[in-house]
């Protein structure tokens, strides 16, 4: 065994490039800025075209099976190309792939913008993934080349502004373009952004080092793309077709049997797709798994607030997305400030603080009802951005942090699927805690609440008496009557599903607390010493 991982490290050091020139001390705002705008529109896109499905199903006549599709198939490319950017990175170099990338999410945009049915703008969007699937790993990767280590956190910081304040901004810039103009502006908008993020690009960014004799693991590729997609497609129809169902059992065994597969090929070639043998590392596998439980952390507002502000309060799509605004706004603003602060004093303190926070105010949120105030829950959503913003980068970036430079493509990869993987599963979680719950809540209260008992008699006689006033007949408004009461239960059923999802969530985010005590800045600071001089022989594997 050692001698196979030496030699695995022999072949590290083989392909490892020379050092990058721009080891510059100070950080080159231009091209930050430059990577930040393709961030964010890839990130705006993928959450800009929800507000839009009941457009598109009235439009082209689909079913809402059929315009699913449309976010799906974003997701599945997307979440299938990720893996395979640290490798194309490396090998032709990540300004190369970053405009390749930006360029073809922005010819997707443009046939987006000339779809003419559902089948036509599904096939369009996969275009347009594989485009935005990449501009995440290779604007994060291509960061961490061009920025001195000891600034890495400012400048994640500011990029991070594009990863926290897109999914935001999308709903509700979404719905005034639908609402206001036509459906083709959520597509048509992107043309003229990544034509300047292009421009930009060759103008001014440097190009990171290449390994031209670089070969493609074949069987790593087919295997990642199979297993990915397979374990994506059953997150996200396992509760449609039921989890239990023989299609997504299926997939979920193919996925885990497949990505074995890849996880053993990885650890026995010279360059694996994704290197595996990087979790080695105990503060980068610490690292991605907080990563992993934060982000289910996220979604459970970004996934459960909408829901609950319009199934359950009554709001529009529009006044939604500006309820979550300033949330967004807050997250931003704190990105910088996180970065600045972890360059500083480290991950340690940052993320005990922020996702103490977090978890406080998500297990407040099980609090919620179906009278809490517009304002109250922007500010209760707000001083939970502050511990997201305060947290979110430092649990990253503190991992990457430990990784040999010339290996942090490899990583980013790595870093986005699980965060892509995760997302989904959080998604997915959460909407089956939601659903049992619910199912729990109306059988109680169908229960408890009895047509003979005297408040329940005099309720049923009011709103009897009510519809009455309103023109309907004795036997009508009788079983009116029934009507209004059964839906008061179904909604205070959901509302009581929803406060227990949050409950689960503040669960979930709280795993996060002792692993922090793996991300302090001396630990940090010793891993990645101990990394560099592993990939450089000085010490045995």
């Amino acid at each position: 065994m050692v001698g196979l991982h030496n030699q695995d490290n022999s072949s590290r050091r083989q392909n490892q490039p020379p050092p990058y020139a721009a080891e510059a001390k100070s950080i080159p705002w231009g091209a930050l800025l430059i990577l930040v705008i393709g961030a964010f529109m890839a990130i705006l896109d993928s959450s800009i075209v929800n507000v839009a499905l009941p457009r598109f199903m009235t439009l082209f006549g689909s079913s809402a099976d059929e315009i699913q599709w449309i976010l799906t198939g974003y997701m599945l490319t997307s979440g299938v190309v990720v893996p395979i950017t640290g490798y194309l990175g490396d090998r032709f170099g990540n300004k190369r792939m970053y405009i390749w990338s930006v360029a073809a999410f922005t010819l997707g945009s443009l046939l987006c913008g000339l779809a003419w049915s559902t089948q036509s703008l599904t096939v369009f969007r996969v275009i347009q993934a594989i485009g935005g699937g990449m501009i995440i790993p290779v604007s994060m990767a291509m960061i961490y080349r061009i920025i001195p280590r000891e600034k890495i956190g400012l400048a994640l910081g500011i990029w991070g502004i594009a990863a926290i304040m897109a999914p935001a901004v999308g709903p509700t810039l979404g719905g005034y373009l639908v609402d206001n103009y036509s459906w083709h502006w959520i597509f048509t908008i992107n043309i003229p952004i990544g034509i300047v993020a292009i421009m930009l690009a060759i103008a001014y960014l440097e190009e990171t080092p290449v390994q031209k004799n670089l070969k493609p693991d074949l069987v790593g590729i087919l295997l990642s793309s199979a297993g990915c997609f397979a374990l994506l497609l059953a997150l996200s129809e396992g509760q449609d077709k039921g989890w239990t169902s023989q299609y997504i059992v299926t997939l979920l065994v193919f996925s885990g049997f497949v990505l074995c597969l890849f996880a053993l090929w990885e650890l026995q070639v010279p360059n694996p797709l994704i290197d595996i043998r990087l979790l080695k590392n105990p503060v980068l596998s610490a690292s991605l798994l907080a990563t992993c439980l934060t982000t289910i952390g996220l979604f459970s507002a970004v996934f459960l607030i909408p829901i609950y502000a319009q199934n359950l309060l009554g709001y529009t799509p529009m006044e939604t997305g500006l309820l979550m605004m300033p949330m967004a706004l807050v997250t931003g603003l704190m990105m910088p400030i996180s970065g600045k602060l972890f360059d500083k004093f480290g991950a340690f303190w940052l993320g005990m603080i922020g996702m103490s926070l977090v978890v406080a105010v998500t297990y407040y949120l099980h609090t919620l009802t179906l009278d809490t105030s517009y304002r109250h829950l922007q500010v209760i959503l707000s001083l939970r951005a502050v511990g997201l913003g305060l947290a979110t980068m430092p649990l990253t970036t503190a991992g990457m942090n430990t990784v040999p430079r010339f290996l942090v493509g490899r990583a980013s990869a790595l870093n986005n699927t699980v965060r892509q993987i995760s997302g989904s599963m959080g998604i997915a979680y959460l909407t089956y805690v939601m659903l049992q719950r619910q199912a729990y809540h109306t059988a109680v209260l169908n229960e408890s609440v009895s047509l003979t008992s005297p408040v329940a008699s005099l309720a049923q006689a009011q709103i009897k008496g009510y519809l009455v006033g309103y023109g309907l007949n004795g036997e009508a408004a009788r079983q009116g009557s029934y009507s209004v009461i059964s839906g008061l239960l179904a909604r205070q059923s959901f509302m009581n599903a929803i406060s227990d999802t949050f409950v689960v969530s503040a669960v979930i985010i709280a795993l996060v607390l002792p692993l922090m005590f793996l991300l302090s800045k001396q630990r940090v600071e010793q891993e990645r010493i101990k990394q560099q001089n592993l990939s450089q022989g000085r010490l045995p594997a």
